[in-house]
């Protein structure tokens, strides 16, 4: 009895350890799964193209989901049209998906020219949003997509210029 109680032990505590360490890893480990679907996806840009996702497959991407309407998604604009400028040397992309209605995007964008493109997701970016894993729906998201697919970094919230040099450094 003392053996079978000790490896029950044993096993009890290595699955806890793994869950444990699935908890606590950091974040750029944890989000390593592929986008699901993500490369088949379109949009039409504020000009009346589309956009289509599979053009920026195999190469680092910055996805940023923002309105107009949201303050600390216009705060930070700025701040990603210049990693954007500096990065894209460096093989780096950026998507800006908003979350609105098309007129005041075209207002916004008329006003506050960004170099990167742009895709009107949309209130259906809220659940796009959302199966990329902002659970809670807020703006402003970003994801970096790795050039291989994979999810490296998700945050909720204004982008930080730490955030992007940090990230800058991921492929």
């Amino acid at each position: 009895m003392p053996r079978r109680l000790l490896l029950g032990v044993a096993g009890l505590a290595a699955v806890l350890g793994g869950i444990g360490y699935t908890i606590w890893r950091p974040e750029q480990e944890q989000a390593s799964e592929p986008v699901p679907g993500f490369w088949g996806l379109q949009w039409e840009t504020p000009q009346g193209d589309v956009l289509q996702a599979k053009l920026f497959q195999g190469r680092p991407l910055l996805i940023n989901f923002w309105a107009t309407w949201c303050p600390p998604c216009i705060e930070e604009l700025p701040l990603i049209n210049a990693f954007y400028r500096e990065n894209t040397v460096n093989g780096w992309q950026v998507l800006a998906l908003a979350v609105d209605r098309l007129g005041p995007v075209q207002s916004f964008l008329s006003k506050n020219a960004v170099d990167f493109p742009v895709g009107m997701a949309g209130l259906s970016g809220a659940e796009l949003g959302k199966s990329l894993g902002n659970l809670s729906g807020g703006l402003p998201f970003s994801i970096v997509v790795g050039a291989g697919g994979a999810v490296l970094h998700r945050k909720l919230g204004r982008l930080a210029a730490t955030d992007l040099a940090q990230w800058s450094r991921l492929k």
